[in-house]
């Protein structure tokens, strides 16, 4: 059996037996997330690691994601400032000691120092998709942009993204062995839009997201890819069955496919979710025994082995603690 929470969960990404089922959940540290930027302001990065440490210190969570307020951007004034699809044309890779590798380096080497040997730690990566809507001035029209760039000239978009992939790859990389952290929490999301079929995706955009898994894979056995339904964004599934992680995350409640389903649609590999996410959810407004109730109910479906409790996606900022506290107590039994 395991001896601390990071044999615990390892050994549940295994697909072993455990003395309990672990879980885990995550919020936000900065006020904005997307807007932030740590880069013109290293003050955030302050706030960011004093929220990660009050959170790991007063839950002690059985794993850490990694959050990554104000990282959110790729450092890169010609991505940032694209609103035509040939400004992407010569996209370069960054420099070894870019502030975007060290800045990160360093932050996440901050908390593994701390509680790396305890707890596994997970750091956030978006793939090359989501970061640059992330960079648009309103990341919400991020994606309609990009969809106008493929629909144009979809080869500018894959050679500019294979750099940016590149990068992300590197950086998850350097995160596990120089930072020490376990492995990546790797998040992606099916690109919707006029034209955007599973064969585009596989053409443009699944060719650096794979790039990023295998790199991380390389690094460490224990990668986690999350599948976002973030804000009800609705995913295919089975555009990612044979991308190459431990374990997979997605949004159960939001798809509609609990977490004994996802066993079966990914040969079973360890699965991580099975609460909703949201302030209207049992989660976050249940009672004790309702949530109690949930987390038994989830359980009875989806088995012991192999299985992680958690949420669809990042859960709201005022979560109560004790509600997550409930989660894991119900786990025991």
């Amino acid at each position: 059996m395991a001896e601390n929470k990071k044999q615990l969960v390892l050994a549940a990404m295994d697909g072993k037996d455990v003395a309990r089922v672990p879980s885990g959940f995550w919020f936000h540290f900065l006020d904005d997330e997307v807007g932030a930027d740590a880069f013109r302001d290293p003050s955030l990065t302050k706030h960011l690691l004093a929220g990660e440490k009050t959170y790991i210190e007063g839950f002690h969570p059985d794993f850490v994601k990694i959050m990554t307020d104000g990282f959110f951007h790729y450092r890169s004034e010609q991505v940032e400032q694209a609103r035509e699809v040939r400004q992407l044309i010569g996209l370069k890779p960054l420099a070894d000691d870019d502030p975007w590798f060290t800045a990160q380096l360093a932050y996440a080497k901050e908390l593994t120092r701390s509680y790396g040997d305890d707890v596994a730690m997970f750091y956030n990566i978006f793939a090359a998709n989501t970061t640059f809507r992330f960079m648009q001035p309103v990341w919400e029209q991020g994606e309609a942009l990009l969809v106008s760039f493929i629909q144009e000239d979809k080869e500018t978009v894959k050679e500019a993204f294979d750099v940016l992939s590149t990068d992300l790859a590197r950086l998850s990389t350097r995160l596990i062995k120089e930072a020490g952290v376990t492995g990546i929490y790797f998040s992606l999301q099916n690109l919707l839009g006029d034209g955007i079929t599973r064969a585009v995706y596989d053409e443009v955009l699944a060719p650096g997201e794979k790039k990023i898994l295998a790199a991380a894979n390389a690094a460490s056995d224990y990668n986690i890819l999350h599948i976002c339904g973030y804000a009800g964004h609705r995913n295919d599934l089975s555009w990612y069955e044979d991308y190459d992680a431990k374990t997979i995350n997605w949004a159960a409640v939001v798809e509609g496919i609990p977490l004994e389903e996802g066993q079966k649609r990914f040969a079973g590999r360890a699965v991580l979710g099975g609460f909703g996410n949201l302030a209207s959810e049992v989660l976050y407004k249940g009672t004790k025994e309702a949530i109690t109730a949930e987390t038994h109910r989830l359980l009875a479906a989806a088995g012991r082995r192999g299985v992680i409790l958690g949420a669809d996606c990042t859960v709201p900022r005022d979560m109560d603690w004790k509600h997550l506290e409930w989660v894991r107590e119900a786990a025991r039994t």
